[in-house]
């Protein structure tokens, strides 16, 4: 039985587009037809073209939940502890645009504990708070767009409570956690006043807890939110003196601190950069920046299948790459946040299924250009680019950060691709070894994504087709669906703690790689016995 025979068998057929009866995107049914050669596949397996960090795919929960205290409670969900447990190793960070107004007011509570911080895991969210929570918190998000929308953010308290939920939920669920701390309590010098970041600090080292720092979120926007403007060499500065705290405290010694989180490449926002790297590069283990592709409030279905809009990456980061490279040769580079619409995501595409050929291109594209971590805007919390909804199930994006967590390893291989259609630039491929983990050492995973409507084909090489494989297609009825289904089963929580079994289908070789109409797919090549990978 030969490749496309099998794909046929797991319905992974010609499809076409049309409007659904709610008015949605559908995907409908054609008849097979003749397909053209769209891209032709010559891999260099002999050695790594570089390394992103194992949490390369790391996610991010913004500062908005904690706007309400009591909404971080949802964070010790039996459910939403599971789902993000699946995702380790990553960094966590806690942060965002109302970072830079939260202050922290400790409530001296008394603690019992021998071994504090490491005795919540067991302590999970009763079913009726979280359902209450779950209730309540729809009425919050409504709060927080007018805030967002009016650009007036009220000043936020925050306590042990935040701190410990973060430590808890970090820690047992395999996470690194990374606390962005308030920019813009200054004093009347614009210096930045750290005294409250320091009774932080000391709370935090009095519980042993690990973590790492952030500074700030987006400084570009500083004046814009807050009427407050400061530099990139203040900001440099302003770094220096936390750096010089963490020292100080000696368990903070050796932690990550991580900034200026500036946003994409624009106007003076390259300056604020540069300033910041001639004064506080030395403080920072990783310099961060934050990318959307368009605005929610005004895109389209289009844009997030627009191959050009997808290039627009490459321009972003080789101009941030351009700046450290010249300033500070030898940092990391992340994106220290990111999704696919700024503005808190496009209502009914940053949370379908469409919104993964976003996703998933910026994870391949990302680590071939070098940047070695990318946090996903948002894990849980406010916005339409979340990964778990409203009553915390996942959506399309959560299932294909889980694919990509298993199957793809650190290790990044050269491709080059020939093209054999005009569609091909709509034909989207990266090579990675393959995940450890999942497989044995030598196998190749292949990233692709199909953007057009109809099916699209991928020659490879002997070394690729000579070897036995397995077959991860994720597609969806609409590309608006909330649903999406892997090798034509549909993916969903068995129960509240138990995932469904993501297994591939075992393929036989083929010199042809067929790819769905509008789908994301992973191909394992188990016996290649890639000199890179071993």
């Amino acid at each position: 039985m030969n490749f496309l025979l099998l794909l046929s068998l797991i319905s992974l057929r010609t499809h076409g587009t049309r409007t659904g009866p709610d008015g949605g995107w559908a995907l409908d049914p054609d008849p097979v037809q003749e397909l053209d050669l769209d891209l032709v596949l010559e891999p260099d397996l002999s050695a790594v073209l570089r390394r992103v960090d194992p949490r390369f795919l790391s996610v991010t929960i913004d500062a908005s939940l904690a706007a309400e205290e009591s909404f971080m409670a949802l964070l010790s969900s039996s459910k939403v502890r599971t789902l993000s447990s699946a995702l380790s190793p990553s960094f966590l960070r806690f942060g965002g645009t109302r970072q830079d107004f939260m202050k922290f007011k400790p409530q001296r509570r008394k603690r019992n504990s021998k071994n504090p911080g490491s005795e919540s895991c067991q302590q999970l969210l009763p079913w009726v708070v979280e359902k209450q929570l779950k209730m309540n918190w729809t009425l919050q998000q409504q709060i927080l767009i007018k805030e967002d929308l009016k650009r007036k953010f009220k000043k936020i308290s925050f306590t042990e409570v935040t701190v410990d939920l973060l430590n808890s939920f970090s820690s047992c669920c395999g996470f690194n956690l990374i606390f962005g701390l308030n920019a813009l309590l200054r004093t009347s010098e614009n210096v930045w006043n750290s005294s409250n970041a320091e009774t932080l600090i000391k709370y935090c080292q009095s519980r042993r807890y690990r973590m790492n720092w952030e500074l700030g979120n987006e400084p570009n926007s500083f004046e814009k939110k807050a009427g407050i403007r400061v530099d990139g060499h203040q900001l440099g500065l302003d770094f220096l003196r936390l750096r010089e705290l963490m020292s100080r405290s000696g368990f903070y010694r050796d932690a990550g601190l991580f900034g200026p989180d500036v946003g994409q490449p624009r106007d003076h926002r390259t300056d604020i950069l540069g300033g910041f790297l001639q004064t506080g590069a030395e403080a920072v283990d990783a310099v961060t920046w934050h990318h959307y592709y368009v605005n929610g409030r005004d895109t389209s279905l289009e844009d997030f299948l627009d191959p050009e809009i997808l290039d627009t990456l490459t321009s972003k980061t080789n101009e941030v790459m351009e700046k450290v490279k010249l300033l500070s040769p030898t940092k990391p580079i992340w994106l220290g946040e990111t999704s696919s619409a700024y503005g808190g995501g496009a209502v009914g595409l940053s949370d379908t299924f469409v919104a993964g050929f976003m996703w998933l291109d910026k994870l391949g594209l990302g680590a071939t250009l070098g940047l070695d971590v990318v946090m996903r805007q948002v894990l849980v919390g406010s916005g339409s680019y979340h990964l778990l909804d409203e009553n915390l199930d996942p959506l399309p994006d959560y299932w294909l950060s889980l694919l990509y967590k298993r199957l793809v390893g650190p290790e990044v291989l050269k491709v080059r691709k020939r093209s054999g259609s005009a569609r091909s630039k709509r034909v989207r491929t990266y090579l990675h070894c393959s995940n450890e983990k999942s497989y044995s050492r030598g196998s190749v995973t292949l990233i692709s994504m199909n953007l057009n409507q109809n099916p699209s084909r991928i020659s490879v090489p002997l070394v690729l087709s000579s070897s036995s494989l397995e077959a991860f297609i994720l597609q969806s009825d609409r590309l608006d669906s909330r649903s999406v289904k892997l090798n034509g089963r549909l993916l969903q929580m068995l129960e509240d703690e138990t995932l469904p079994d993501l297994r591939g289908t075992r393929l036989p070789p083929s010199d042809l790689l067929q790819l769905p109409g509008f789908s994301l797919n992973f191909f394992v090549f188990l016996d290649v016995q890639a000199a890179a990978c071993l």
